[in-house]
């Protein structure tokens, strides 16, 4: 019995262990791509974990860099995550995005941008590399809305561009 109950102890501990560990950094961030039929805009929104966002601020742009706290540190990471997010036609021609804004919200920093929705768009080729040039582990993935089926972008590993297709009404 005492053999049992030291062994479901030890168990729980390494549960919480591996809980509490992954509860700090997800090393996860998960983006929106709206294309709202009222305003005939492309809305983009990037949600990072606060936390992974206070651990890559202070990588980036130095010790004393603080998300929390600092106005100038959240624009840094706006102007980071913008710069490492990118959208362009099958043919290479960009998309280009105008800020939007960020925002704390809870447990998360919200990076907003958008853009008019260009005529005849039947795909688009996606790159998203923010905190991927930190923490090779990062998983960013992608919701795109709005336009037919919801479709899901992964980026993990060495995935550098994805793509995704618009049935043509």
């Amino acid at each position: 019995m005492i053999k049992f109950l030291s062994r479901t102890c030890a168990g729980l501990l390494l549960l919480l262990v591996a809980s509490s560990a992954f509860s700090h950094q997800q090393k996860t961030a998960i983006s929106t791509v709206l294309f709202n039929p009222r305003t005939d805009n492309i809305e983009v929104m990037h949600r990072f974990n606060l936390h992974d966002a206070e651990h890559a601020v202070r990588h980036i742009f130095g010790k004393n860099a603080d998300i929390i706290d600092s106005l100038k540190t959240q624009q840094q990471f706006s102007q980071y995550v913008s710069q490492r997010f990118t959208m362009a036609r099958e043919d290479g021609q960009l998309i280009l995005l105008k800020s939007a804004g960020f925002e704390i919200d809870g447990k998360f920093f919200w990076v907003y941008q958008e853009t008019h929705q260009p005529e005849k768009l039947n795909n688009l080729v996606i790159s998203h590399d923010a905190l991927r040039d930190l923490w090779p582990s990062q998983i960013n993935t992608i919701n795109v809305e709005g336009k037919g089926d919801l479709q899901t972008l992964t980026f993990e590993d060495s995935i550098e561009l994805l793509k995704v297709e618009f049935d043509h009404h």
